[in-house]
């Protein structure tokens, strides 16, 4: 990599602001990095970087810290795009288990990457309105306790178990499931309620105890149909200075992974043609959390998204590097290998 000097000492200074979150002065740089320079030729090449509006100067230090603009040019232009031999290692172990659900492939994948960067992973299935019921299945656990599960057109799982009445017989389930396959199939799921909801008086013809059971199904709807979900690594922010020593930061960007409406609205700006995207103190009531996004393929036709969510002063070296990774091999197990991932489903 071909660095002029202000360049490289744009990204000595953000690199050693994210490894210390300490603010870095023109001394510090000359005796970190060996820089055979002067402080004075360091103070001047700063001094055009903060005029640029890479670096900004905090108000309780002398030091600089790199600024919005100034993360977003390392992400681009400075970083080393180097993926740790440790976080290769653990990634292609999981992928190397030959029979295991998407679910469980994607899960044991983010747990990882959230240890190995200290950030929250958050993985975004797609939006409600691109996706349609594909079926609907109830099956008997034992005795009276049944299983709903339902499946969409993208993949996506979500089941529920229940207890159902004694007096239910299984011939009843029976044409309850070919009813609400036979209404329901093709249907976008943010309109799966209400169409369920018109569909109760029909169910009172097939099962006379009918309530339990749609009432049962209902909740499991209700939750199918929500924005969808599932974060990894919450305890790595008590990691970061930011929010282990701010109960006020901690608390926003807790509520902002609480509030899939919010996450979903930052999680898709991925551009046209482009793989990534980078969130930098643009989280609408969290400026100083930053997001690092990256599509992950798991067939044809279903697209998700995993996100790491963590302080602007998050090493993006690393969580790009390893989204890109992750999201590479994820590609090849669901798009190469065929049936592999399909064996736990």
């Amino acid at each position: 990599m071909s660095l002029t000097r202000s360049e490289m000492i744009l990204k000595m200074i953000v690199e050693y602001f994210i490894r210390t979150a300490e603010p870095v002065g023109s001394q510090t740089l000359i005796d970190e990095y060996n820089l055979p320079y002067s402080s004075a030729t360091i103070r001047n090449e700063m001094s055009a970087l903060e005029k640029m509006g890479y670096i900004e100067k905090p108000h309780t230090s002398a030091g600089r810290v790199p600024s919005s603009k100034g993360y977003e040019y390392y992400c681009k232009h400075l970083r080393e795009k180097q993926v740790s031999d440790d976080l290769r290692y653990s990634l292609q172990s999981v992928l190397d288990s030959k029979i295991q659900s998407v679910e469980e492939v994607i899960k044991r994948s983010c747990e990882i990457i959230s240890h190995m960067t200290n950030l929250v992973s958050v993985v975004m299935g797609p939006e409600e309105k691109a996706e349609h019921l594909a079926s609907i299945q109830l099956i008997p656990i034992n005795g009276n306790t049944i299983t709903a599960i339902f499946v969409t057109d993208k993949g996506y799982v979500e089941n529920k178990t229940f207890i159902l009445d004694e007096n239910i017989k299984s011939e009843e389930i029976v044409k309850c499931v070919e009813l609400l396959n036979a209404r329901l199939k093709g249907t976008p799921i943010n309109d799966l309620v209400e169409k369920m909801e018109g569909l109760k008086p029909v169910l009172s013809d097939y099962i006379v105890s009918h309530d339990v059971v749609y009432q049962a199904i209902l909740e499991s709807l209700l939750r199918f149909a929500g924005d969808r979900l599932s974060l990894y690594g919450k305890e790595e922010l008590f990691n970061h200075p930011e929010f282990k020593n701010d109960t006020e930061a901690l608390m926003k960007v807790m509520h902002l992974l609480d509030n899939a409406s919010l996450l979903r609205k930052a999680d898709y700006q991925i551009s046209d043609g482009e793989e990534t995207a980078v969130n930098i103190g643009e989280v609408e009531g969290n400026p100083d959390v930053s997001l690092v996004t990256a599509k992950i393929k798991i067939g044809p036709d279903s697209e998700n998204t995993i996100t790491l969510v963590g302080p602007k002063r998050m090493d993006y070296d690393k969580a790009l590097s390893a989204l890109e990774y992750l999201s590479e091999e994820l590609d090849k197990y669901f798009n190469d290998k065929g049936g592999n991932a399909d064996g736990g489903k």
